[in-house]
């Protein structure tokens, strides 16, 4: 990674050409988490928040902001999802969500982008629907989990 690929000759932003990269499949999963005290935690789990089901409204939230994706990162490609799945873990003791983004596509670049995104949004997403009854909700430790697909192969992070 010794030159930098979002610049042109001239200094200046660029789309990478992608043009002559093999189409291969492509997955990538992305991970995130947002923290809640436990009054807001049980309205969350039982359905009881105001605004709605915020679990089936973040999911939503993450799938459609997988698809648009290269709407709102200036240099991500466009791409042909061909997948997304958003998933959630309840931490009743820590009164925690963890959130999972899986995205897939048979393409000439990665995913990674849009699981990081999907994971991004669902996240804010339970923050907004969850704002009114708690202030200092907390989305932390957003990050990609794994990736496979392309020539620079696969990745799995070492979970601490």
């Amino acid at each position: 990674m010794s030159e930098l690929t979002h610049f042109n000759q001239e200094g200046r932003a660029r789309m990478v050409d992608v043009t002559d990269k093999t189409q291969t499949l492509r997955t990538a999963v992305a991970g995130g988490e947002v923290l809640l005290n436990r009054e807001t935690y049980a309205l969350v789990v039982g359905g009881k928040m105001k605004k709605g089901d915020v679990l089936a409204v973040a999911q939503v939230a993450g799938i459609l902001a997988a698809k648009r994706t290269s709407d709102l990162i200036p240099m991500c490609h466009p791409i042909a999802i061909t997948g997304v799945d958003i998933s959630f873990r309840l931490d009743d003791a820590a009164c925690k969500i963890e959130l999972f983004a899986t995205t897939k596509c048979k393409g000439e670049t990665g995913v990674e982008m849009e699981a990081l995104t999907a994971v991004s949004v669902a996240a804010l997403t339970i923050y907004d629907m969850c704002k009114a009854v708690q202030r200092d909700i907390e989305i932390q430790n957003i990050r990609l989990l794994s990736k496979a697909g392309g020539k620079s192969g696969e990745f799995h992070r070492e979970e601490k």
